[in-house]
């Protein structure tokens, strides 16, 4: 990270105290200048800072990360066709789409991430689903998977619309589903792209909105937003030594700075540590050894609260109880799971620490074919 664009930043942030803040760590109360504030552990998705975190608002452009995720889950992404010449009429943030154009829903994905194309929200939502209305109910079908309680979507680019809105708990829960699909996390962490489109296609070059991929040299995305109605709207994502963490404000004058200033508490309140587990035995059938033992692949870790003891339990999921030689070093046998109190810190695979050859077949003696 820039440490000289982290100090303006940090010096720049307001740091208020408005009811219902407080930081989930350190039990203090604490605050930013934002009608709603949560910073969340991608990982676990546990909430470390809190602030009217459940609280409905308009959510303005963050929307578009909804909309994206659904387009870029299709198989077809580079697929032509010709937009939608209504779908493609929506006032606001454009990436010039035009009547007759052509374009693919990959162009119109990193047309709404990056340019927060209201118009390629419009056109992926009709080709993916027919009509806005129904894609609007495949969003809140998505919204109520993710376990987005207090959100109701109504346009895919999150122009104001009456019955429009969602949280910020709900908006870390999208972006934290979202940073998983590994296409989506490529374009928001990109600060400019090449796609094409138009009558013929041809390259354009889209800048990425989000000015936190530059002000913030840990930050990897995610979407920006602003209505009049909904003020300045933000979530964002950052990672420093293995520890990712997501920030969402609505209604936040000074966005930038004040998800830096968050960044920064947070980082320094965290740290990655590895998770470990005792190997298992799995008895072998057939082969020259009775049991093959376990390992885990890779090296799984974990965020932690820095400087604090945690009781961490794993359970182990194996594909069966017993497993036929031979066995080869790597071969999957199952899976690990890590959980503090009730909730997964994380997983890994399980394989055979060493590989079993089959047992030699027994031979008959000479006197059984004479007795046949």
């Amino acid at each position: 990270m820039k440490k000289q664009t982290a100090a303006i930043l940090l010096t720049a942030a307001l740091v208020a105290q408005p009811a219902a803040a407080q930081c989930l760590i350190t039990g203090e109360d604490y605050g930013v200048g934002a009608s709603a504030a949560i910073v969340m552990e991608a990982q676990s998705g546990e909430v470390l800072f809190a602030q009217n975190i459940h609280e409905q608002f308009p959510m303005a452009s963050t929307t578009k990360i909804m909309t994206a995720l659904l387009t870029l889950e299709r198989q077809d992404l580079q697929e032509e066709f010709t937009v939608d010449d209504t779908a493609i009429l929506t006032e606001g943030t454009s990436m010039g789409l035009q009547k007759g154009d052509t374009v693919t829903l990959y162009a119109l994905a990193v047309g709404m991430l990056l340019s927060s194309g209201n118009d390629a929200a419009g056109a992926a939502a009709v080709r993916l689903c027919g009509s806005l209305a129904e894609f609007a109910r495949e969003m809140n079908r998505r919204a109520a998977s993710l376990g987005m309680n207090n959100t109701h979507f109504v346009t895919p680019s999150g122009l104001d619309a009456e019955d429009h809105y969602s949280t910020a708990y709900d908006m870390a829960l999208l972006a934290r589903a979202a940073l998983q699909n590994p296409l989506f996390a490529e374009i928001v962490a990109a600060r400019r792209l090449t796609v094409w489109y138009g009558q013929p296609p041809y390259a354009r070059s889209l800048l990425n909105h989000n000015r936190l991929l530059s002000l913030y040299g840990d930050a990897i995305g995610v979407k920006t937003g602003f209505t009049k109605k909904a003020g300045r709207c933000l979530v964002s994502a950052a990672e420093r030594e293995g520890v990712r963490l997501i920030c969402v404000t609505l209604n936040c004058p000074s966005d930038w700075s004040t998800h830096a200033t968050l960044y920064e508490r947070y980082f320094s309140l965290t740290e990655s540590r590895p998770l470990g587990a005792d190997p298992l035995m799995l008895p072998v059938v057939g082969g020259t050894a009775t049991a093959v033992q376990t390992a885990i692949e890779g090296q799984p870790c974990y965020t932690a609260v820095a400087g604090r003891a945690e009781e961490i339990t794993a359970r182990y999921y194996l594909n069966r109880s017993f497993c036929y030689a031979p066995v080869a070093a790597g071969q999957p046998l199952g899976q690990v799971v890590f959980f503090r109190g009730d909730r997964v810190i994380g997983t890994a695979l399980l394989t055979a620490a060493q590989s079993v050859s089959a047992a030699p077949a027994p031979r008959t003696p000479w006197w059984q074919f004479w007795r046949r």
